[in-house]
């Protein structure tokens, strides 16, 4: 489900997924189906992990990755769950088939 909110997307993003919700910064969003994908992408990655522990590997991989890039944007970028929807964000086929748990060929530290 799609919900509109320009407050709870924090500055400098445009969307933001919590299970079962993807809020956008503005309405004119929902439109980029590439946006879209990349929040899908990640709908696919918080199932698999059952909700709350994605959440909890994701804020911590984002810590690990601040510690080793000691940039906010750069450890955000490099976070696993990130680095898959980024890098397949395009293409709009990539949840038919994709793999389990597929994120984790992201884990290794690669700077974007």
């Amino acid at each position: 489900m799609i919900l509109i909110s320009k407050y709870l997307v924090p500055k400098g993003y445009l969307g933001l997924t919590l299970f079962p919700f993807v809020f956008l910064k503005a309405s004119y969003l929902k439109l980029n189906k590439v946006l879209i994908n990349h929040e899908k992408i990640h709908l696919r990655q918080q199932l698999e992990l059952a909700i709350i522990p994605f959440y909890v590997i994701y804020i911590l991989e984002f810590f690990v990755r601040l510690l080793q890039y000691k940039k906010w944007h750069l450890a955000y970028r490099n976070i696993s769950f990130e680095r898959e929807a980024f890098s397949k964000e395009h293409d709009l086929e990539y949840l038919k088939n994709r793999s389990f748990w597929a994120f984790l060929k992201y884990l290794r530290k690669n700077e974007f």
